[in-house]
């Protein structure tokens, strides 16, 4: 490994974000749209009634939720993950899944349920590989 690839030489702390946004696990989907289109973000921590971290949601989840319905979410695996990607959308793109979404849908609903953690001083090549280790 070369020391000028940056995935060798940082640590998770030089990258991650300070100030972390989460959204609760009872917002409803239409709530949580509006929310990442007004903070300009892609994605967010989800977190219970007692403030405990349960998982993660990101506008993939709500294009998922908004689509035709021929995705089984209870067959999520690893692969389902691997391809889903979030792209930069406009803010126009964002602000039209409100009318795709499903009104009744929770965040609880649409989540990933899985948390990944690591310390500050993890290095980015560790970060990478960490979905792996767990």
């Amino acid at each position: 490994m070369t020391n000028d690839n940056p995935l060798n030489t940082m640590t998770a702390a030089q990258i991650m974000c300070q100030k972390v946004l989460t959204v609760p696990s009872d917002w409803s989907v239409d709530r949580l749209a509006l929310f990442l289109t007004d903070k300009g973000i892609s994605g967010a921590p989800v977190v219970n009634n007692a403030g405990q971290l349960v998982g993660v949601v990101s506008f993939s989840d709500i294009v998922r939720e908004a689509g035709s319905g021929l995705v089984d979410m209870t067959l999520r695996d690893d692969d389902f993950y691997n391809a889903m990607t979030d792209k930069g959308l406009s803010p126009e793109d964002q602000r039209s899944f409100h009318d795709l979404v499903d009104q009744s849908a929770l965040v609880n609903d649409i989540m990933t349920p899985m948390v990944f953690e690591v310390s500050g001083d993890t290095p980015l090549y560790n970060v990478r590989d960490v979905r792996l280790l767990n």
